[in-house]
């Protein structure tokens, strides 16, 4: 197990070498055994060894925790996962006056609500930014209907964290600490504002301009976030969370809650399938459940394999780090259970063909142009800004890079960071283009 583990390792420091990324730490667990590293540093401006220990912004893994919380108000009878949000939120608005009414909590755990979901603002530090978030969230467009398309919908998430709010009269914060945190003795996971996790080595981010590997600043995502992507953590506390979702519960949930939580709802497009929070993938005979997390220059993924005992988390300072995440998911299927998930062949189509699938593609925060080059559909990257606060400048724009189709209406990346990145075009009801999804979001179609 130390030699795949070692092995792993040799992959991922090569790969951060070549993509410039400053720190890595990793954790695996496996039938009883936990593995840990770290790689590089945690800033190019002070540079300290990662370790361990050190602390990383998990991102989206945070959803998870939402959920996961969520699940012990369900457990508790506080909550009914089928309930309209209006029944917990009773102030709670959205631009569409119909879906306002029908949304339900499952709805906003599985991606499912419709509207604009990459939206970002920061309202202070106080107990009210989450109340305030929310009643901003009602101005948000719809742009698809509810329930009928998997789009990754961040705003769903700040709303769900805002139900637990109101529903245990706690902060989300505190309820993360006393039903979560405490009880799983997670020692090492924080949500800012607070100061104890400065008190401890962190990761900084970092991105990429004009060549020059730079900090991303601010550091802090907002308050408002913290429900979405607030998690400060390590990889040990992430291992200790994967054995608890992988458990009988001990005692903070049952185990058939937390076997409910990989159970499919919906279909996720080329991201597998959707449980409550947890994506569902199948490589050869192994399924596991995943999720990943991006801030401002931190990547990270973490995923738990039940049936193997197996857990594994990585977390990174560099935008580009998420091409090592993803990378590791295949190394680590290989080396540890010898399964290799299969690569589309692309297929040429003659350009005739592609040209309704050509134009500008867009929602909230993302933009890019679809044209055509050869026999290679390029996607050209438009920096819009907006995260962590809408009036965010624009970063740099991501190389263009080369995608095929694979079948009718699927595509496969060619170039990196996109590369093996799987996109499905969705059809209206007369059969025209209306949507690429490609990084979990269903961009419509505008020019």
């Amino acid at each position: 197990m130390e030699n795949k583990f070692s092995k792993l390792s040799a992959k991922i420091v090569k790969d951060m070498k070549r993509l410039r990324v400053p720190g890595v730490a990793l954790g695996v667990w496996h039938k009883g055994v936990e593995t840990t590293a770290g790689f590089g540093v945690t800033s190019v401006e002070h540079p300290l060894p990662v370790t361990p220990d050190t602390l990383f912004q998990v991102g989206s893994i945070s959803k998870t925790f939402t959920a996961t919380i969520i699940m012990q108000l369900v457990e508790q009878g506080k909550i009914d996962l089928n309930a309209p949000v209006k029944k917990y939120l009773k102030d709670f608005r959205l631009k569409d006056k119909t879906v306002e009414k029908r949304v339900t909590v499952r709805h906003l755990l599985t991606h499912m609500g419709g509207w604009v979901g990459d939206y970002f603002n920061d309202f202070g530090n106080g107990d009210d930014a989450l109340d305030r978030m929310v009643k901003d969230i009602a101005k948000l467009p719809q742009v698809q209907p509810l329930g009928k398309i998997w789009s990754y919908n961040n705003t769903g998430f700040n709303i769900a964290a805002r139900i637990i709010e109101v529903v245990t009269g706690n902060s989300y914060e505190q309820a993360a600490q006393e039903m979560i945190f405490d009880p799983l003795k997670l020692k090492m996971s924080f949500f800012y504002p607070s100061d104890i996790l400065i008190t401890h080595r962190f990761a900084v981010g970092h991105y990429i301009k004009k060549d020059k590997l730079l900090v991303a600043r601010p550091w802090a995502i907002g308050r408002a976030g913290n429900g979405i992507g607030g998690v400060v953590s390590t990889v040990k506390d992430l291992l200790t969370y994967g054995r608890f979702h992988m458990s009988s519960g001990k005692g903070i949930l049952k185990k058939k809650t937390l076997e409910s939580m990989r159970i499919k709802q919906v279909n996720a497009g080329m991201r597998g399938d959707m449980g409550i929070t947890w994506f569902i993938r199948e490589v050869g005979d192994v399924k596991f459940y995943g999720h990943g997390g991006a801030t401002h220059g931190q990547q990270s993924y973490f995923f738990f394999i039940p049936d193997e005992d197996f857990a594994l988390a990585i977390l990174t300072n560099s935008d580009d780090g998420g091409i090592i995440t993803a990378n590791t998911i295949g190394w680590a299927l290989d080396l540890y259970f010898d399964v290799k998930a299969p690569s589309p062949k692309p297929v040429e189509r003659p350009a005739s063909e592609l040209k309704e699938f050509l134009g500008r593609y867009k929602i909230g925060t993302e933009c890019f142009d679809l044209k055509l080059k050869g026999k290679y559909v390029i996607y050209h990257h438009i920096p819009l800004g907006g995260f962590p606060t809408p009036e965010t400048p624009p970063g740099p724009a991501m190389p263009p890079m080369r995608f095929q189709f694979y079948e009718t209406d699927k595509m496969i990346g060619l170039d990196e960071p996109y590369k093996g990145a799987l996109g499905d075009f969705i059809r209206d009801e007369k059969g025209h283009v209306e949507y690429f999804r490609i990084g979990g979001r269903a961009h419509k179609k505008i020019a």
